[in-house]
């Protein structure tokens, strides 16, 4: 159903009456099946709804202004059924290789091209009927973000582990045939799709720009759950892999004009090498698949250093009155090398101890490293006597509809498990906001975390519909 959960002050909703609570049936004689619909029937400038409200149906009319948005929120953005499940298994699917005992979501293996569309998360195209790909194309769905893997097919397959997986190259061309643009992915697993069948599929589809507009390359990721007998790359290998990414950038720079491959955060941070500077990233919008997040975090640390901790700034930030005389710092150890040098140099500009500690991940095991999968367990075992009246965790743990980690411990559980307060982060600005005051989201032991909205659009924010 479509139950509105909020109306724009101002916008075409609220100029028809519509209210919070109320069903959206139809817009125009079209039934609607999820907010995409909604969105796509209402670009009108005479707009009719039909809604249920208290057991009545209703129709009312209305004429759109010059500019005016649609201005619904749905309580969830599809309608009439769930979200599309999965028909691949992948052997570095993390729902395969996930630890027990955690979160019931966690366990679901999503694959909706809606999703796709309305929040960047990458999928395969192996569960679309007739229907669907009629319905891309009607309603222009772009861009759509693709998880291809492999461009050959009988490779592509092994990596879906879905023998029945169809030909995406042909997949890809349909969808430039109808005007529908994609970004990509590449999942790298040694000895299964790197090497020659990197070098393959990224040519590949290199001969289908600007329809495909980026081949993002991410290094795999593998659990100690991992049952396919798969391993991680090293240091060399990564080292390697970002040489080849180079040399096809400076090659499709002459020829498409842009980079088009791109090499995640993971391989530089693996390598030991700094991550390139923002123009490497062809103003593409691609942080939230790990491309360009250490970028932004060195950007913004820098202009906090240029602004708010300038000479002439630090002599009026209340930083000094702050509650808290000392902090430590919590990331996973991927990133930990990246902190430590901005906690240095904070510590150097204010003369306020900042410690980080580099949380090893027990749970799914210490090949994961990075802190978006840290569990809050892991965390209080490894924080228990941790220096500093403040522990300063990263935000990405608990980017989940009810403020929680992967194992269902929220800030406020930290907290109390170790009588310290808890500020949550994304930037170094962050982390000056909890010693002035400003930052929202510090949880003491006493604090209720269902007061507290941590979750931003994107990332698992999708849970919350499932």
């Amino acid at each position: 159903m479509g139950i509105i959960e909020s109306v724009e002050p101002g916008s075409l909703a609220d100029c028809a009456g519509l209210r919070t609570g109320d069903d959206l049936l139809a817009i125009n004689g079209h039934r609607l099946r999820d907010v995409i619909d909604a969105q796509f029937y209402s670009a009108e400038d005479h707009v009719i709804f039909r809604f249920m409200r208290a057991g009545m149906k209703h129709e009312v009319a209305a004429r759109r202004a010059f500019g005016q948005s649609l201005g619904i929120t749905f309580q969830h953005p599809t309608f009439d059924i769930d979200i599309r499940r999965c028909n691949n298994l992948c052997p570095f699917c993390f729902v395969l290789q996930n630890a027990p005992r955690m979160r019931r979501t966690l366990y679901i293996k999503d694959d909706d091209y809606r999703y796709s569309f309305l929040f960047g998360h990458f999928v395969t195209l192996t569960n679309l009927s007739a229907e669907d790909w009629e319905r891309i194309a009607e309603q222009r769905l772009t861009p759509l973000y693709v998880s291809v893997h492999a461009t050959d097919l009988e490779t592509r397959r092994k990596c879906l582990r879905n023998p029945t997986a169809p030909d995406i190259v042909a997949q890809l061309h349909w969808l430039a045939d109808h005007g529908v643009a994609t970004h990509t992915q590449i999942v790298v697993t040694p000895g299964l799709n790197d090497g020659e069948h990197l070098e393959e599929s990224v040519r590949q589809l290199a001969t289908l720009y600007p329809h495909v507009m980026s081949v993002s390359v991410v290094p795999v990721g593998l659990t100690q759950h991992h049952k396919y007998g798969y391993r991680p790359h090293t240091k060399a290998e990564a080292a390697n892999v970002l040489k080849r990414i180079e040399a096809w950038q400076t090659e499709f720079r002459q020829t498409l004009g842009v980079r088009f491959v791109y090499a995640t955060d993971e391989w530089y941070l693996v390598a030991g090498r700094s991550v390139p500077p923002k123009r490497a990233y062809d103003s593409l919008a691609l942080q939230e698949n790990g491309l360009g997040m250490v970028r932004d975090f060195l950007d913004e640390w820098k202009r906090v250093r240029r602004t708010e901790l300038a000479a002439s700034s630090l002599s009026r930030l209340p930083i000094f009155n702050s509650q808290f005389r000392e902090a430590t710092l919590v990331t996973g150890t991927l990133f930990a090398p990246v902190l430590e040098r901005a906690a240095r140099e904070f510590t150097q500009i204010t003369g306020i101890p900042l410690h980080v500690v580099p949380a090893k991940n027990q749970q799914l095991g210490e090949t994961i490293t990075v802190a978006g999968l840290l569990c809050g367990e892991d965390v209080i075992h490894q924080l228990t006597g941790a220096a500093g009246e403040l522990i300063i965790l990263p935000r990405i743990m608990f980017d989940h509809p009810n403020g929680v980690a992967l194992d269902d411990v929220s800030p406020a559980d930290i907290a109390q498990a170790l009588h310290k307060s808890v500020a949550l982060a994304d930037w170094m600005g962050d982390v000056v906001d909890a010693f002035t005051g400003n930052n929202k989201l510090v949880f003491t032991p006493q604090t209720d975390v269902s007061q507290l909205v941590i979750v931003r659009e994107g990332g698992w924010a999708v849970e919350k519909y499932l």
